[in-house]
């Protein structure tokens, strides 16, 4: 247990994957939502949006993807290119990620401004029609309510997915958390076959994006592609006693500022869905060692 008054406290300081070390200072001068925002674009680029950039990726920058945390992520920006991180890089100059590497990025830098922010793993709906794609978005308190803000979408992207909405303050529904997510479609009211990326797709890619939201609401935010404990493996069928587990995660995950003890307390007692000190990298075909400080 962490000891924190509320959600608020506890998600206002940095986690082992959102602390930015001796690169706070520079976070913290990132004043705002919208300068936050503009410096991840600025510094980060999505490996599966490359092309668009009119960026080959080697072999070396693609393994940039595999970065974890935020630190990290800012060493190697500061590496290719040491401007000061309000100064956009080129395509050319950035270090390449994925979704959850601006989520990541840019709530290490509103926490170090004091700005409550947590990461959330689920599915975009806003990528392909009629499916929600595996995606990562930050959440961030702005005094009133937490606001649903998708750090990577920039002015290309929007045009290129023709949206309607303030990525960085999305009306309900453009994303779902994969709590939300397991929860329609344990109901019947959505398809579990409509979610997930590439050619995988069901209800045990939806179980996995909700153990990563789970982690990630204690503020251990891990690759997309990271596996441990009781996830299910790809085309596995989950026993009934793994779906029972899976619907409480869902609602503890869906209702955490109104469970966020009993969230705390199981990511505690539950090995099989703490965040070990190795996880396997889906990609790599590999055990890794988690990292971070």
């Amino acid at each position: 247990m962490s000891g924190y008054e509320s959600p608020v406290d506890f998600y206002t300081r940095p986690g082992q994957m959102t602390s930015a070390g001796s690169h706070a200072p520079a976070l913290a001068a990132l004043k705002g939502v919208e300068t936050v925002a503009a410096a991840v674009q600025g510094a980060l680029l999505h490996e599966a949006w490359a092309p668009r950039y009119n960026q080959p990726l080697t072999p070396a920058r693609r393994a940039q993807s595999h970065t974890r945390p935020a630190r990290e992520i800012l060493d190697t920006i500061m590496g290719i290119d040491p401007a000061p991180l309000d100064i956009p890089r080129p395509p050319e100059k950035r270090s390449i990620g994925v979704c959850r590497h601006f989520t990541v990025l840019a709530c290490a830098a509103l926490k170090a401004q004091g700005i409550p922010a947590r990461a959330r793993c689920g599915f975009g709906m806003y990528f392909e029609a009629g499916e929600g794609i595996d995606h990562w978005i930050a959440e961030y308190w702005d005094g009133e309510r937490w606001v649903s803000a998708d750090f990577q979408i920039d002015d290309l992207q929007r045009a290129a997915l023709q949206l309607d909405f303030d990525p960085l303050d999305q009306p309900p529904g453009k994303f779902q958390s994969a709590g939300e997510t397991w929860q329609r479609c344990r109901a019947g009211a959505a398809d579990p076959g409509k979610f997930g990326i590439f050619d995988e797709f069901g209800f045990w890619f939806i179980a996995m994006n909700l153990v990563r939201d789970f982690a990630a609401l204690n503020n251990m935010e891990m690759l997309p592609w990271d596996d441990w404990g009781a996830m299910p493996h790809p085309e596995e069928e989950i026993s009934p006693d793994g779906l029972a587990r899976f619907d409480r995660l869902a609602a503890l995950t869906v209702d955490v500022d109104q469970r966020f003890g009993e969230l705390q307390a199981l990511y505690q007692d539950d090995a099989g869905l703490r965040v070990p000190a190795q996880v396997f990298n889906g990609v790599r075909q590999q055990m890794e060692n988690v990292g971070g400080a």
